[in-house]
């Protein structure tokens, strides 16, 4: 398994199997692996998702990078449980 970039690390792994996975469980589970991190996660039907993740971690980052710190986050559940996630990473700069 390939190291996380940047103090991402993921955390989906240490939530219980029968844990729901909605907008909530993402958002905790982006915020968690991410220090610092404020995601916004919406999706309805528990498979497709769409986050808005504001992070000083994605300064200096390539869009491609900034996403997968993201999918870091999530683990195995990225492909398996969540079939799709559309994602905007900004900074705090950005995101003002």
């Amino acid at each position: 398994m390939r190291k996380a970039p940047c103090d991402a690390r993921p955390v989906a792994a240490a939530l219980p199997e029968h844990t729901e996975l909605n907008a909530d469980t993402i958002r905790h589970l982006i915020e968690q692996g991410l220090p610092g991190a404020r995601a916004d996660v919406r999706g309805d039907d528990g498979v497709h998702f769409e986050a808005t993740v504001v992070a000083e971690a994605f300064r200096g980052k390539l869009p491609l990078a900034r996403h997968r710190m993201v999918y870091a986050t999530l683990g195995e559940r990225m492909g398996g449980e969540i079939h799709a996630l559309a994602l905007k990473t900004v900074t705090p700069d950005e995101a003002a």
